[in-house]
């Protein structure tokens, strides 16, 4: 049997706050889908900085309006994805995005601008916990 794997774990800032839309669904319910991107650094000889386009559905999307700002670390995991489409004037773009399964946040209690918990863990407001995408 073949063993297929796509599965990428990124830390770094975003770079803007989240981008939502709600999509309305078959079942009549609406889909929350977050778009964002991070400023993930490279080490080594190819040092620098990508920004790495990323998608987040449903809960991880209601998530992400509620509780990532720009600038925050955060770390994910997620699978790559890629796809195309045409634009009006028929030109073909190409995607690549990054489709977020689970957020965690990455701040010390000194760089981040919330309210944090003691050692070093910032809190999560408690209406929250029954939104967190991980447990």
């Amino acid at each position: 049997e073949e063993i297929r794997m796509n599965k990428v774990v990124l830390i770094g800032r975003l770079t803007r706050d989240p981008e939502i839309r709600y999509s309305n669904q078959q079942d009549g319910t609406q889909m929350a889908i977050a778009r964002y991107s991070l400023a993930v650094d490279r080490k080594g000889k190819d040092s620098g900085t990508d920004f790495i386009s990323c998608v987040a559905f449903n809960k991880h999307g209601e998530f992400a309006e509620k509780y990532l700002r720009k600038g925050m670390k955060i770390g994910i995991i997620g699978r790559i994805q890629t796809g195309s489409y045409t634009k009006q004037d028929g030109q073909k773009v190409y995607t690549t995005d990054v489709i977020v399964e689970d957020h965690e946040f990455c701040e010390k209690k000194a760089d981040s601008e919330l309210e944090s918990a003691p050692d070093d863990f910032v809190q999560v407001p408690e209406d929250a916990v029954n939104d967190l995408p991980f447990k």
